[in-house]
């Protein structure tokens, strides 16, 4: 269902921006293959996760080319699969094959490694929310973002008009939390959640005092985390908890705690490895 949250003109734009980048102006090599009909079969060498086949699909429909998939999006791959067959104009079918391989590279290494984080997670028991941060690839958030749906987790904000975080040095220039709260609850409404980032028990107590949604508590290390989180649900039980900075695959299941409503981590989207896929000619 995670595809039906893909607006289709946004589609279509990124479908056109990535093929405008990979061919600026002339396709020399498309005057080697011309137009006639061409089969060729995409396949995959890695195990992991298949996800960014919607935007694929982007791609391959703005060259008025034809695929059928062999797998669906979010399924897992064993390796060495035939994942799709694509037919259309020779060159079109070309023009198409690195923008395609690359969003499926990147949007599959994504959710393969968000999906090992979420299991690690499972395992021990732990249902608050895995999320991923705003430390993606410029271009391409949106792919990213969705490839970690796909991948069992959820999005932290998408940009800074989603939630309002009011991290370390938005409150040293305000002066302080309270201030800093205030002036945005002013502006904000009912509808955006106000979180803050905080490094020690005090400043979160601050940060509740003031009235977040939200306390992020930044680069606090296990065990100290988990004790800083009980004894602030002892005071503010109705307050998110968020552990962040430094999570990756080797650590998240220390973060996992009783008093830990969510799990922050850059490296889903900076610190994973892409799938193999080739596109090959049928003969």
């Amino acid at each position: 269902m995670a595809e039906h949250i893909l607006h289709p003109v946004i589609l279509k734009k990124l479908a056109r921006q990535w093929l405008n980048e990979d061919t600026s102006s002339f396709d020399f090599a498309g005057a080697a293959v011309g137009e006639h009909a061409t089969t060729t079969e995409i396949l995959c060498k890695s195990a992991g996760i298949i996800a960014g086949i919607p935007f694929a699909n982007a791609v391959f429909k703005e060259l008025n080319c034809n695929v059928e998939w062999f797998v669906s999006e979010g399924s897992f791959l064993e390796g060495s699969s035939k994942v799709a067959s694509v037919s259309g104009k020779s060159r079109h079918v070309l023009l198409a094959e690195r923008p395609v391989l690359n969003c499926l590279a990147r949007c599959s290494g994504i959710a393969t490694i968000t999906n090992t984080q979420r299991k690690i997670l499972d395992n021990k028991k732990w249902n608050g929310f895995l999320a991923c941060t705003r430390k993606t690839t410029p271009g391409f958030r949106l792919p990213e973002k969705y490839a970690v749906l796909i991948g069992g987790a959820c999005n932290h904000r998408f940009d800074l008009s989603q939630e309002i975080m009011l991290k370390d040095n938005h409150i040293k220039i305000a002066g302080s939390v309270k201030a800093a709260v205030e002036r945005v609850r002013k502006l904000s409404g009912f509808v955006l959640k106000i979180e803050v980032e905080c490094a020690t028990l005090e400043e979160a107590r601050e940060a509740a005092q003031a009235g977040c949604d939200i306390v992020m508590l930044d680069n606090c290390k296990p065990p100290e985390l988990h004790e800083v989180a009980k004894q602030l649900k002892i005071e503010y039980p109705t307050i998110l908890i968020e552990g962040s900075g430094g999570v990756n695959e080797d650590n998240i299941a220390d973060y996992a705690g009783p008093h830990i409503d969510i799990i922050s981590t850059s490296s889903t989207v900076q610190g994973y490895r892409t799938l193999d896929f080739s596109m090959n000619v049928c003969c």
